[in-house]
């Protein structure tokens, strides 16, 4: 008889969240930096969750210029009744449109129902964003990616939430 396998092995594993990868301690915010958080990077060695970075996935550099959301939220950029620009005023709108959709393809792939994203973030701030005047005041509101998800049924938790049943 041959010896069982690792207990690793066995377990098979379904990924259940998309996640903003900055979380998952991948180097890939506006500076070059990460926001990780140890469970979610665990989640992802784990197979649970998938990781993408929406603003990278639309053709944003890591690093690039800092962007919010001016005129609105995210919902208001995918409907272009609201832009997102850069300090200097550039309109980046269009690379967190595409990111947003490819996260969506990405989530739909692997038939993901819930996401992990990092808050008050342009993208994928989930309840709170940035007013669009950098002077680091929060606005009620989600960023692109969280309101296409939001519309395509995907639970949305934030990366401050502690429960991601």
């Amino acid at each position: 008889m041959d010896a069982p396998a690792d207990k690793k092995s066995r377990i098979k594993v379904r990924h259940k969240y998309l996640v903003s990868a900055c979380l998952a301690g991948i180097n890939c915010t506006y500076n070059g930096k990460n926001k990780l958080r140890h469970v979610i990077r665990r989640m992802v060695e784990d197979g649970i969750a998938v990781p993408v970075c929406p603003e990278s996935l639309g053709g944003g550099s890591i690093p690039r210029f800092k962007c919010e959301i001016s005129g609105g939220d995210g919902g208001d950029v995918l409907d272009k009744k609201a832009k997102v620009l850069t300090p200097c005023g550039k309109d980046v709108s269009k690379i967190l449109i595409a990111g947003a959709r490819k996260a969506l393809a990405i989530a739909r792939k692997y038939g993901l129902d819930k996401a992990i994203m990092k808050s008050k973030s342009p993208s994928c701030g989930c309840g709170y964003i940035y007013d669009g005047t950098f002077s680091r005041k929060l606005v009620k509101g989600d960023g692109v990616t969280t309101s296409l998800l939001r519309r395509n049924k995907i639970r949305i938790y934030t990366d401050t939430d502690r429960k991601y049943a």
